[in-house]
């Protein structure tokens, strides 16, 4: 098996993927992660930490050509390989590719991984660790960036390889769902629809769809949209702008931040754009919806526009639909005429997808 990850700088895709060899060291899957850029710098020690992109193009492409020459050929005495690298990036030089086609048909990947992240963590990682002036318009465009020029190099070297978008997560993150992809391909991938923006402030909603949103991941390989929410930092730049506040305050890996509010209120379409193309690219990429619609106090379903949407996209490109529908309320025509199943509880349609599928897993509802 050999992956190829890509995804901008300020992932800090180096820990995660370290942490996912280990992850599956456990489960005797042995791993080599080769990270193309610590190569590069190994191979030229001249060059001083964090200055290897100030250096011609025409040195910097010669040197990466040396080290995924070294992969290739280490690729063939590994049963699995993990090389770490971008598809773009964007210096003194602009924007300009970090691969070559040829070398990549040598190289001839299995899965192709590109790793995505929120604007805020994106932001704080390279104000941290990389001396890099940038705006969070910046980021989004690099992100979309980046994300494209990983497709079509997975298209220009094998259009028979995986594609997958993937979150980096919170905490613990997305690891586990990393190694499903790559090591446990007979899982169905699922995409998780459920209210987000109508839920906020309510506790209670979000501890019960938080739970729903776990015990799916434990039988399924889930792409969860909750895994990078940044559509509530319009509303934070409104709101301080009606404070008369020059700054949002959010609070990012364990530390508090400020970010710009002129510079967020700027990002909103690009934020709202990206959210809804990514959610359908991620459904594209799964197998199923598994959709969880939640009930209010009145018994009435808590069923936003884009949960409705996300359903119909389903629907359209022949995916699996799955409902589990809460409310005492009775499903609508909408719901009944597009969904192949509805469950009346997150239990229900835990074992259903574990004899379906045939897998054995705890039941998180009881």
């Amino acid at each position: 098996m050999i992956i190829v990850v890509t995804g901008m700088m300020g992932i800090d895709k180096k820990q995660y993927l370290a942490e996912v060899c280990g992850y599956a060291a456990k489960r005797g899957d042995s791993i080599l992660l080769c990270n193309v850029g610590d190569m590069m710098y190994a191979e030229s020690p001249d060059i001083a930490a964090g200055r290897i992109l100030d250096i011609s193009l025409q040195r910097l492409h010669s040197l990466r050509r040396s080290v995924i020459k070294d992969i290739i050929a280490k690729s063939k005495e590994h049963e699995h390989i993990i090389v770490n690298t971008h598809a773009t990036f964007r210096w003194r030089h602009g924007l300009f590719p970090a691969f070559d086609f040829y070398q990549m048909r040598q190289l001839n990947p299995d899965l192709f991984i590109c790793m995505i992240d929120g604007v805020e963590p994106l932001h704080l990682r390279l104000g941290r660790e990389h001396q890099i002036h940038h705006t969070l318009k910046d980021l989004i465009v690099w992100r979309e960036e980046e994300v494209l020029a990983t497709q079509m190099m997975q298209q220009g070297t094998n259009e028979n390889a995986g594609f997958h978008i993937l979150a980096r997560g919170f905490g613990k993150g997305t690891i586990d769902t990393f190694y499903q992809l790559a090591f446990e391909r007979q899982r169905k991938k699922a995409y998780l629809s459920f209210p987000m923006t109508h839920v906020a402030g309510m506790p209670e909603m979000l501890a019960t769809i938080e739970k729903f949103r776990d015990a799916m991941k434990t039988t399924l390989t889930c792409f969860d949209p909750g895994d990078l929410e940044e559509a509530y930092l319009p509303y934070y730049a409104q709101q301080a702008k009606k404070a008369g506040k020059d700054t949002v305050d959010v609070e990012v890996l364990g530390e508090k931040v400020q970010l710009d509010a002129a510079e967020v209120a700027q990002i909103e379409r690009d934020i709202n754009s990206q959210i809804y193309a990514r959610d359908f690219a991620l459904i594209d990429q799964a197998d199923m919806i598994v959709s969880f619609i939640p009930e209010l106090d009145d018994g009435m379903p808590v069923l936003s526009s884009g949960v409705e949407r996300e359903l119909q996209h389903a629907h359209e490109a022949a995916k699996e639909v799955f409902v589990i529908w809460i409310p005492k309320k009775a499903p609508s025509v909408f719901i009944t005429q597009t969904a192949n199943k509805i469950f009346r509880s997150p239990k229900e349609a835990l074992k259903y997808f574990q004899k379906e599928y045939e897998y054995k897993s705890h039941l998180l509802f009881d």
